[in-house]
């Protein structure tokens, strides 16, 4: 998990400036993975984002898998990082994980509020998803 946030760091530090970083994040949005569109619904959509956000994780052999999808291109770009950073883990790696590669990169001092606590609440429901699936792995 490290070694992929480090890689993100890296990537990240090629750009000297925000709008060269939010044009990375629009190209990104472009390698994630698509949700299904039985998953496009209210009950997938992430409360507390300003833009919509749907996340949906399934658990397969002992790992979570996500899919996501937004009406909005950087955050989309903002959810590919995340899943690519959190999915095929356990979810006792989820649950407890630091996402140190948001602060690294700068992502989280140069959100607007609305779009930080996006952010966060998705971050929140993907460890939702993890703890669920701990749960029903006991």
């Amino acid at each position: 998990m490290d070694k992929i946030q480090d890689e993100i760091i890296e990537e990240f530090s090629a750009f000297d400036d925000w709008l060269d970083k939010y044009d990375y994040l629009i190209e990104l949005s472009d390698s994630l993975p698509a949700i299904a569109p039985e998953h496009r619904t209210e009950n997938y959509l992430i409360q507390g984002c300003q833009s919509r956000v749907w996340v949906n994780a399934r658990f397969e052999d002992g790992k979570v898998f996500y899919t996501a999808d937004s009406d909005a291109i950087i955050t989309k770009g903002i959810i590919a990082l995340l899943i690519r950073v959190m999915n095929g883990r356990a979810p006792h790696e989820l649950i407890d994980m630091d996402l140190y590669f948001i602060d690294a990169i700068g992502l989280s001092s140069n959100l607007s509020p609305t779009r930080s606590n996006g952010l966060a609440a998705m971050v929140k429901q993907m460890k939702i998803y993890a703890l669920a699936f701990s749960q029903k792995e006991e």
